[in-house]
């Protein structure tokens, strides 16, 4: 007589990470939302960010930790799975998070056309997978390309950073030194930072209408888990996703609420937080895994694989794994 295989017990605890930008995970995280959906399993629900960093190890930028949702950069993401990290996408976000490329005030570049024949900054960090590098040249090949220019057409500078040194700080005091002549940033920080530097932009790359020039690590922005837990347990990934579509809800009708949780994720005052997020970006925080977004996720796998950020070729498409939203969605309409 043959019996059902028992299925494998839940795990004790399952835990999160996200990036200090605006994220769905962030929203839910702050209004308690995740502990609570798992309670009464008795599965505890964590962040990496608040335990201590022998815990946390680098599970961020690795991924393996198999317990583990990720909502962030899509640098480390794709960096993790060109390792052989069993991971799977299950969801993408677009929020535009200001890009914009900086220069002294006064140095008569105020577009990107006059980029053309200038000193870019490049930072390098000493850590194993340099998104800040990654990003940086990103944001000035897109800056370039709206422009018709490419990178033969300007000269790269490298600026060592400080690994714990402030977001930006190397390359704006290399701008503000004269060693360079544009920076690239992005986000809530860099907005008080380049007050700080008294830099100012030359290109706003939010205003792009072509959205290929924006893309990078964190347009779009991916949301990962690792496929053992998603094989043991599908149920567990549909449920955390569905908390996601709940809080990415709420937050469409509560502007403030987001701009006040923003800046505890950001670690930017008030006008950082205005200043790096359009009006309405709050409505933004749903993930999906649509056509555009996938081809656009690919566009950056190509140029990071270009780049020598990745060890091996990721195929987006056959990484992602759509069933996990679609479940998430019935849940949540079956809640509702």
């Amino acid at each position: 007589m043959s019996t059902t295989p028992a299925a494998p017990p839940y795990p004790d605890t399952l835990w999160f990470t996200r990036c200090p930008v605006p994220t769905a995970t962030g929203i839910a995280a702050d209004q308690g939302w995740l502990a609570e959906e798992f309670a009464a399993e008795g599965i505890a629900v964590r962040s990496l960010q608040d335990v201590p960093p022998e815990v946390a190890a680098d599970h961020h930028y690795t991924h393996a930790l198999t317990g583990l949702f990720r909502e962030g950069g899509n640098v480390p993401a794709l960096w993790a799975r060109s390792r052989g990290e069993r991971t799977r996408l299950i969801g993408l976000t677009w929020i535009e998070e200001r890009q914009t490329v900086l220069v002294r005030e006064g140095s008569g570049i105020d577009s990107a056309e006059r980029l053309r024949g200038r000193r870019l900054a490049v930072p390098r960090h000493p850590i194993a997978i340099d998104f800040w590098r990654a990003m940086a040249l990103a944001g000035h090949h897109g800056a370039l390309a709206s422009a018709g220019l490419g990178p033969a057409d300007v000269e790269w500078v490298d600026v060592e950073a400080e690994r714990n040194g402030g977001q930006w700080e190397a390359e704006l005091t290399a701008l503000a030194e004269g060693r360079v002549d544009a920076v690239y940033v992005k986000g809530a920080l860099a907005v008080e930072a380049a007050r700080r530097h008294g830099a100012v932009p030359a290109v706003e790359l939010d205003a792009l209408p072509d959205r290929r020039h924006r893309v990078n690590n964190g347009t779009p922005r991916p949301i990962t888990v690792h496929q053992h837990l998603l094989d043991e347990h599908p149920e567990l990934v549909a449920r955390f996703l569905a908390v996601l579509l709940r809080a990415a809800d709420w937050a469409a009708e509560r502007p403030a609420d987001v701009a006040r949780i923003l800046g505890a994720e950001t670690g930017a005052g008030p006008e950082g937080v205005a200043g790096a997020y359009a009006a309405g970006s709050h409505r933004t925080l749903h993930p999906d895994l649509s056509a555009e977004r996938l081809e656009l996720l690919a566009r950056q796998e190509e140029f990071l694989h270009t780049h020598g950020f990745l060890a091996d070729r990721v195929d987006v498409h056959a990484w992602a794994d759509p069933a996990p939203l679609a479940a998430a969605r019935a849940l949540l309409a079956a809640r509702s």
